[in-house]
């Protein structure tokens, strides 16, 4: 990386002019371990599919039936995901947690990526169980989740591709993905929620309601095992595990495994909005290290992702208010990606340009802002 940032510095242009894309080649260069990082050229963005119990309690303004329809949708690419994915030239692997209605057996593929327009099963259950009356899964389920998450990612680097974007389909999860947030963080519901997709006021404050539970529980159970926990890796996963189950949804958590699985596999990855943040942040809690290998794509419109993004340390590409999820910023991402790894590649230095660069000395002591 500080090779490729001596090579930032030679490139024909005043210092830092190309902003974050500057940034993003000096990050692809440590992740991939070249100066000068080839462009990914093949995107895949892994949607994982499931239902939450607390939808039960009014907290979306969609029927729990939409999980299942735009599950399907994925595979005809009729969704937003969908649509930009074929826009710019990527990819889908789409995957069933544990969505509740069922699903034709015709669309299933349980042979990852062999047929993208089909459904990988890995449903855990139909759903997880209602977090506003106890803990949403086993500790068991929520690592086996994870573990779905990190398989996924395998398989699509073993197919070659290049690049991966996380997103997700499941009513309710922005309500799951705050519970988990303000577990992790000790920050208050007022601060966590979001409208997701446009929740009536009384259903708004039902979910906050309901977070802000969940919070406290999370609280109490940290507090009273406190004395018993070791700081390392494994207490991290098993405090991050405990939260997960209580508050998290089967979706989040295959979520948190395809971040660690990307960090594993030395492989950009792409996070999305709101939940795909909150899982990028639970697997950095895991292993600070994978939010090295993260990208965030576009700057969510719900109030949480400020604050899951900033605890990452990173910054978002785009700011254009999407809040629609399933990955649908993250082949825009992909493209940006690529563009600063090419203007590393083929933008001509100073030597080759045959410029002068002695003008920008003062620029370069910060003589000038």
């Amino acid at each position: 990386m500080e090779k490729a940032q001596r090579r930032q510095d030679r490139l024909a242009k005043p210092p830092g002019s190309l902003g974050g894309l500057e940034q993003i080649a000096v990050r692809m260069a440590g992740i991939t371990g070249e100066v000068i990082a080839g462009a990914p050229q093949r995107g895949c963005v892994l949607v994982f599919c499931a239902d939450n119990g607390v939808a039960a309690q009014g907290v979306a303004s969609a029927p729990q039936s939409v999980t299942r329809a735009q599950t399907i949708n994925f595979t005809r690419r009729l969704t937003g995901v969908g649509t930009l994915a074929r826009s710019f030239g990527s990819e889908l692997l789409i995957v069933d947690m544990g969505v509740k209605e069922p699903i034709p057996e015709e669309l299933y593929d349980d042979v990852p990526l062999r047929n993208t327009a089909r459904i990988v099963d890995r449903r855990i259950r139909p759903g997880t169980w209602d977090i506003s009356r106890g803990p949403a899964m086993t500790e068991e389920e929520a690592l086996s989740a994870m573990a779905a998450g990190m398989e996924m990612v395998r398989k699509a680097i073993g197919e070659g591709y290049d690049i991966l974007g996380v997103g997700e389909m499941g009513i309710g999860n922005t309500t799951t993905s705050a519970a988990v947030l303000s577990a992790l963080t000790g920050r208050s519901a007022e601060e966590t929620c979001g409208r997701g997709g446009g929740v009536n006021d009384r259903g708004f404050a039902r979910k906050k309601e309901i977070v802000e539970q969940v919070r406290r529980a999370c609280a109490a159970a940290e507090s009273g095992a406190a004395e018993h926990s070791l700081d390392g890796p494994a207490a991290r996963l098993d405090r991050v595990t405990g939260i997960l189950a209580r508050a998290g949804g089967f979706d989040l958590c295959a979520m948190t495994g395809a971040f660690l699985g990307a960090a594993a596999g030395r492989t950009p990855v792409v996070i999305d909005g709101y939940i795909s943040v909150v899982a990028a942040l639970v697997a950095a809690e895991i292993a600070p290290e994978a939010k090295d290998f993260m990208f965030a794509s576009h700057r969510s419109a719900e109030p949480g992702y400020a604050i899951a993004v900033a605890r990452l340390g990173l910054h978002p590409f785009l700011a254009l208010d999407m809040r629609l999820g399933e990955g649908s910023g993250c082949p825009i991402a992909f493209d940006i990606i690529r563009g600063a790894c090419d203007v590393m590649r083929n933008m001509a230095t100073f030597e080759e340009a045959e410029i002068n660069d002695d003008y920008l000395e003062e620029v370069r002591r910060g003589g000038c802002l």
